[in-house]
């Protein structure tokens, strides 16, 4: 068993906060303080041994996903989830992949002021690397046009439509598949 060290998740979600304070699909589900969306990813995440840091500065939150898994399966107390987070979850498990097994990126956050500094991407190129290795695709949705070409740059591609959210912003679903020939992209 793995022993999740909780500051660990509560860094991340730190990061994550302050990352998606001003992202679109962010404040459409949760406008103001939205740190409750990314403790229990987070958490999951880390206790997969997933949840990769930049130092202080960026994190990747990664989860394995099974063949044939379902993301979400329901919610525990539904009457607790906001419902524009229910709706999310829902349009992005609609299209989420569930025929291979893969790992999902549903968070990667750099803090404002040090975006665009190569962080994101080297979270991204070092657990891609491992992927490559083990033969394992990957998926995310892109929450914003701005960071769809940072995933393209590695080896992501759109996998149809944007998923449009009701009288909000619109998420791009993306898949990568394994090459265990491709190096270290930049």
């Amino acid at each position: 068993m793995t022993v999740v060290h909780r500051s660990e998740t509560d860094r991340a979600v730190e990061i994550l906060t302050e990352a998606f304070a001003d992202d679109p699909v962010g404040r459409w589900l949760v406008p103001g303080d939205g740190a409750g969306i990314f403790y229990p990813l987070a958490a999951e995440s880390a206790a997969a041994g997933e949840l990769a840091f930049a130092g202080n500065d960026a994190v990747a939150v990664w989860l394995p996903v099974s063949a044939e898994e379902h993301v979400v399966e329901e919610f525990d107390q539904p009457e607790a989830v906001p419902e524009r987070v229910r709706i999310f979850v829902e349009l992005i498990a609609a299209r989420h992949p569930s025929d291979r097994a893969h790992l999902y990126l549903p968070f990667l956050g750099v803090r404002p002021e040090r975006q665009g500094r190569g962080l994101g991407g080297r979270l991204l190129a070092d657990r891609l690397a491992r992927a490559d290795a083990d033969g394992l695709p990957a998926y995310l949705e892109a929450s914003s046009p701005r960071n769809a070409p940072l995933y393209e740059r590695h080896g992501f591609r759109p996998t149809g439509d944007p998923i449009h959210l009701p009288d909000g912003p619109s998420v791009l679903p993306m898949w990568r598949e394994p090459n265990p020939s491709r190096g270290e992209l930049r």
